[in-house]
This record gives C-alpha cells, sequence and structure tokens, in this order.
C-alpha cells in the first residue's frame, strides 16, 4: 500500500499552533511510512475564503519545512463531483429536502424537552426529523438548489455494523479497531446535512469524495473529530469508497484549557515568524 496522507484547512483565517501540529503531524506520518503528503484546501464556503489565506497557508507551511505535490486539490474545483453524488443518493431515496432553520430545530426539540437537556452529536443538534417525516415519496428528477439536503440516515443504516482502525486516540482513548452499529448512528447522529442551501455541499460529503479522490489512505486530524469519522465511514460505504486508516491526536489548547481557533491571533504561526521564532521551536512548541 503506497501511504498517503493528507493536511486540508480552509482559507478563512491565519493557521495556528493547532494547525501546525496537525500538519506537521501528518507529514512525519507519512515520511515514516515512506509515503506521501498532500496539501488540500478546503475552500467550499466561498463566503468566507480569502485568496489572501490561502496564499498565507502556502507561505506558512513552506516556513515549517513541508512540501507537497502540486496543483494542489481545491473544493472550489470539485462541485461537480459533490453534485453528482448527491444526485446518485438523490436517485436512491437516501436523501431528503429541508427546510427547517435553527430556530425551527431548536424549537422542534425543546418542546416536549421541558427544559431538558437538547440532544446533541457530532454535527450539532440532532435533527428531530421535521422534514423527513413529511417528505413525499414522490420525487422530481433532481433536488431544488435553494434548500438544505439531509441523508435519511435510518435508510442509510438500517442494521448494519460499521468499523474503522483507528491509530491515534479519540477523546476517551478509543483506540485500535472502533466498532459500531447502524442504531447507535440513529441515536447519537440522525439525519446529518449533506448540503447546505448556501455552497450546495457540506463537509461531510466532501471530505469523503476528497480522500476518496486523492486515495488518501491515513487521514490525520485533531480529537475532536473523531465522533464525526462515524458519519463518514457510513457514507464511504453508502458511496462505494474506500474506509482509510484514520489517527487522531491531542489539540493544541491556550493557557485556559481552551482549542485554539482562527481569531485567536496571538498564536498564529505568522505572528511567531514575526517574533523571529523558528519552525524548530515552533516543533518543540508543540511537542514533536
Amino acid at each position: 500500500m503506497h501511504v498517503r496522507t493528507r493536511f486540508a484547512p480552509s482559507p478563512t483565517g491565519p493557521l495556528h499552533l493547532g494547525h501546525a501540529f496537525s500538519a506537521l503531524r501528518a507529514h512525519d506520518i507519512a515520511v515514516q511510512l515512506s509515503g506521501e503528503f498532500l496539501l488540500r484546501i478546503e475552500d467550499i464556503d466561498q463566503s468566507r475564503s480569502k485568496p489572501a489565506w490561502e496564499a498565507q497557508i502556502y507561505d506558512d507551511l513552506s516556513w515549517l519545512g513541508l512540501r507537497w505535490p502540486t496543483p494542489v486539490l481545491r473544493q472550489s474545483d470539485r462541485y461537480e463531483a459533490y453534485r453528482a453524488a448527491l444526485q446518485e443518493l438523490w436517485d436512491r431515496n437516501a436523501i431528503f429536502q429541508c427546510r427547517c432553520n435553527r430556530k425551527d430545530i431548536l424549537a422542534a426539540i425543546s418542546a416536549p424537552q421541558e427544559g431538558g437537556d437538547l440532544p446533541v452529536g457530532p454535527d450539532g443538534v440532532i435533527y428531530p426529523g421535521t422534514c423527513r417525516k413529511t417528505s413525499s415519496h414522490v420525487k422530481a428528477p433532481s433536488p431544488v438548489d435553494d434548500v438544505a439536503l439531509r441523508l435519511d440516515m435510518s435508510k442509510a443504516v438500517r442494521d448494519k455494523s460499521y468499523s474503522f482502525m483507528e491509530t491515534g486516540a479519540g477523546p476517551n482513548g478509543e483506540t485500535g479497531l472502533i466498532a459500531f452499529d447502524g442504531q447507535e448512528v440513529l441515536r447519537a447522529i440522525g439525519d446529518v446535512v449533506l448540503a447546505r442551501r448556501d455552497i450546495g455541499t457540506s463537509y461531510h460529503l466532501s471530505v469523503v469524495l476528497d480522500d476518496a479522490a486523492q486515495a488518501i489512505t491515513h487521514v490525520v486530524r485533531g480529537q475532536d473529530l473523531f465522533e464525526a469519522t462515524k458519519i463518514h465511514v457510513v457514507l464511504q460505504h453508502l458511496l462505494g469508497l474506500p474506509t482509510p486508516i484514520y489517527h487522531h491526536h491531542r489539540l493544541i489548547r491556550d493557557e485556559a484549557g481552551k482549542r485554539l481557533a482562527k481569531r485567536d491571533d496571538a498564536r498564529a504561526i505568522l505572528k511567531y515568524r514575526e517574533d523571529g521564532v523558528t519552525a524548530d521551536q515552533i516543533r518543540a512548541k508543540v511537542g514533536l
């Protein structure tokens, strides 16, 4: 097996120490396994993506000593592939149109809860199935453009069992062969959005299709995405795509234990560079 890892940032702000750790970890694993490190630009959210931030990504990663093949895959060039997958799922009655906004979903969930905690999964508040319950089985040839498209999870998983290999660790130390079943997915995740009405796709759909298109064998990313991996494995099975090996790593946090965000400019790689910090010192700072 020819090993391929990838780092897939979004050009919506400056890369910070957490990004540096993830990129370096993916690069180091590729080197250790005599493989190849790829870069992918996840710019499906065109309203927030900026050319200047994309250029900064290339500059910061090069400064860290990373190299990758070109041309770089950019998600904004792959909308046809995303649409084709959505059409396939539509033809199989595996997705449905959803007109609910966040307020509608919260109202539908909280009404019978009488102040109880809202059910939350890796994709946020678990969808109550409002539009799935009311959608007609008589469908148009293609979905309309001004609505969200959700995966009908009950049809996707049925009574199936799933698994993926974890070589890192989840937030609770989960490692090795991670097995789960359809009932767990239904209960803890629900009908996830596969296409937002404003961008025509979603992170979950795009990342699964892109990893397959780039023949990624090892997905290296933060522990905050561990539970979302179950969504990705379900989609891989549904679309007939291979399931990579996953390596979830610890998150880099600030002094208060909070996960770093792009708005935290004080920990931006560019700021460290301007202050005279070296790439080797960045490695040491993140524990590599």
